[in-house]
């Protein structure tokens, strides 16, 4: 049932859609949207401030033979325009619940057809790809389905890899359960990884505290309608002073030899 609503929408959503257009000039030199105006593969349906989003984040990976895994195929165009962007070496995996999308499968791009809602599947995924260096969630974009999606194969990306869910705009749509605000909605959730994020720095660690998430991320995105996560392992931070104070009163009591040090900044150390 939730599939034919969800087709439903999209059809809906696909039958209004402008026809291409020529790529403007802002996005000139980007080679996934010169692909996408240029589309000489199957069917794909994109908004067009995405590939600034995705040459960003995903050029680092380009000619380096990355593991790309990416749920939801539509026709399996975007599959085809990833192969063609990460080149030869690439590894593309199409994740899909309609079996039609078995015959997407070719050169270089494997598909698994389960749903992304369900945590079972989705470790049999972490089993049948032990590295994934990109994963992008362009799935059924149900709240359910994109927090069961990070939280089961967020840990299994690669340390230095990235994280990107598209279309969280579902989250205010309300036919698809969203609202300003929503209690429950992948947005919300997606607003409490920045708390994590910042964890080094809690006065409450009974309640808040440093966690695997905040061990191995080192940025949030936040762009229209796409969430961009990026990942590397990581340290309690530090800092330190350098230099002669300006400020004779500013100085800091110490040892000799400590008279160029000043008074710290709040810092994970000191904080506590």
């Amino acid at each position: 049932m939730l599939g034919r609503v969800l087709a439903g929408v999209w059809r809906s959503i696909f039958s209004r859609a402008p026809a291409p257009r020529a790529a403007p000039a802002s996005e000139a030199g980007n080679p996934l949207s010169a692909y996408f105006f240029n589309n000489p593969g199957r069917l794909m349906q994109k908004w067009h401030h995405y590939f600034d989003i995705y040459h960003r984040h995903f050029a680092p990976f380009r000619g380096r033979s990355p593991v790309v895994v990416e749920i939801g195929t539509f026709h399996g165009g975007s599959l085809q325009m990833w192969r063609e962007y990460f080149g030869p070496g690439a590894l593309v995996v199409g994740i899909d619940i309609d079996p039609r999308c078995r015959e997407l499968a070719g050169e270089g791009i494997e598909i698994l057809i389960g749903d992304q809602g369900d945590r079972a599947f989705l470790a049999e995924v972490r089993r049948r790809y032990p590295r994934i260096d990109i994963l992008i969630d362009d799935g059924g974009h149900t709240f359910a389905q994109q927090i069961a999606t990070f939280e089961e194969l967020y840990p299994h990306v690669q340390p230095h890899g990235i994280y990107l869910c598209e279309d969280i705009h579902t989250s205010v749509a309300p036919n698809f359960g969203g609202g300003y605000r929503r209690e429950g909605t992948f947005l919300e959730y997606a607003k409490g990884l920045i708390d994590r994020l910042y964890a080094w720095y809690t006065f409450e660690p009974e309640r808040f505290a440093v966690d695997a998430l905040t061990r191995s991320t080192y940025a949030l995105h936040f762009y229209d309608s796409v969430l961009v996560v990026e990942k590397r392992p990581m340290r309690e931070p530090a800092q330190s002073i350098t230099g002669r104070p300006s400020w004779p009163s500013e100085l800091r009591a110490g040892p000799p030899g400590a008279s160029d040090q000043v008074r710290a900044s709040p810092s994970p150390s000191n904080l506590r």
